[in-house]
């Protein structure tokens, strides 16, 4: 698992002026908002946008300087998918290629779920079968991010033909046997 020198949590915190552990806890939450949640973005408030800044950009009236913030709203799919990468590189092991299974499941349990209720599915799945240990790039990336984006929760327009890799058609199959069974789970509704 990676980590922060102490100089790189001082400048990180530094550029966002956040001095306190409430202010960083509200700044983590509004990006959990924003990015994970999907939430709407904060509206500019008529005593920021008319005051007078201070360095870095934020104004006397913000809790921290939301710079940052302001600039992944303005793009959160990019905001979100460099997250996303980031949480891979952070949590694989030096000279690893791959993340442990169980910590791939507790990512995406955070990252996706929220969003995409079908990979809590997935997270049921994966331990069940137990032949899969690890979360290549390939499969972190392209796979369970992209299959979350492309494919319906109902699995209606899943390809078994497509370039999918066999952890998915494995998954898909096994949700088809579940609701065939009439067992749990049945795939998950977006909400």
């Amino acid at each position: 698992m990676g980590k922060f020198t102490r100089a790189e949590w001082l400048h990180g915190m530094g550029l966002l002026e956040i001095s306190s552990l409430p202010v960083l806890a509200q700044a983590l939450r509004e990006l959990d908002d924003l990015l994970i949640r999907d939430k709407q973005a904060l509206a500019r408030s008529a005593s920021t946008s008319s005051q007078g800044k201070k360095r870095g950009g934020a104004s006397t009236k913000e809790p921290y300087n939301r710079t940052r913030y302001r600039e992944y709203a303005s793009d959160r799919k990019t905001a979100f998918a460099d997250l996303y990468q980031f949480c891979f590189t952070l949590a694989k092991p030096p000279q690893a290629r791959n993340i442990d299974l169980e910590m791939a499941m507790a990512l995406w349990s955070v990252l996706l779920a929220p969003r995409y209720p079908i990979i809590n599915d997935l997270i049921t799945f994966l331990p069940e079968k137990g032949t899969y240990k690890g979360a290549n790039k390939d499969i972190w990336n392209m796979v369970v991010h992209e299959f979350c984006r492309a494919v319906d929760p109902s699995l209606s327009n899943y390809e078994a033909d497509g370039a999918w890799p066999s952890l998915l058609d494995d998954f898909v199959a096994w949700m088809k046997s579940k609701a065939h069974d009439g067992a749990e789970p049945v795939p998950a509704k977006e909400e």
